[in-house]
């Protein structure tokens, strides 16, 4: 099993926006096959809210996965159209897991 982990980072005039970039964020990840399973949240605590406004963690069968999941037309044109003109920084990394 692989774990794509997201950081999402709003511009500051988009801050207020966490719960519509969740939602949308939902509705692109359940049009993705190779998508096994997905959470979505924001910060718990004033530490992460420091540095973060959402977090996206996306599971897939193997590293093979993410590529195709990338280059989903539904997941280009989240990021493309929706996320792009919100986001001020935006971090993804892959893990392994047991």
């Amino acid at each position: 099993m692989v774990e794509r982990y997201v950081f999402l980072r709003l511009k500051k005039e988009h801050a207020h926006e966490s719960a519509k970039v969740m939602n949308e964020a939902r509705r692109a990840l359940e049009q993705i096959p190779r998508v096994v399973s997905f959470s979505i949240g924001a910060p718990a605590d004033e530490h992460a809210s420091d540095a973060w406004d959402v977090c996206m963690r996306v599971c897939f069968q193997s590293i093979y996965d993410v590529e195709p999941y990338r280059v989903h037309p539904a997941h280009r044109r989240f990021v493309d159209e929706f996320l792009k003109p919100r986001i001020d920084v935006v971090k993804a990394w892959n893990f392994t897991m047991d």
